[in-house]
């Protein structure tokens, strides 16, 4: 890739992105992806870890489970919320804006 080239990001990467409460100690985020042949392509990167996710969440990579599911061409991210849901300090109590650190993890 030259110096001129745009970076390519997960978020190019997406058809559709959600995330939402998984009970009120977790969310989860959905990554739906555009065809079999990008999923492969992104599975194959290997970009989406346990340590990278960590790294953006400030959590442990033992914190964050991660599953791959061919049949709907997506991945999905567990982590837990880093206050219970709808307690004091909670910023968003339906988990649904959580998703947007994971949209720039860089892709080749």
């Amino acid at each position: 890739m030259s110096a001129d080239a745009p970076t390519r990001t997960l978020q190019n990467a997406l058809a559709s992105v959600r995330s939402k409460n998984a009970g009120p100690f977790t969310v989860t985020f959905d990554l739906f992806f555009k065809d079999r042949e990008t999923f492969f392509d992104v599975v194959g990167q290997k970009v989406l870890t346990k340590e990278v996710v960590g790294e953006l969440y400030g959590l442990e990579p033992d914190q964050v489970r991660i599953f791959e599911f061919e049949p709907a061409l997506a991945i999905k991210v567990s982590v837990p919320r880093l206050v219970p849901g709808g307690s004091p300090g909670d910023s968003d109590v339906a988990g649904g804006q959580q998703f947007v650190p994971l949209l720039d993890i860089p892709l080749r």
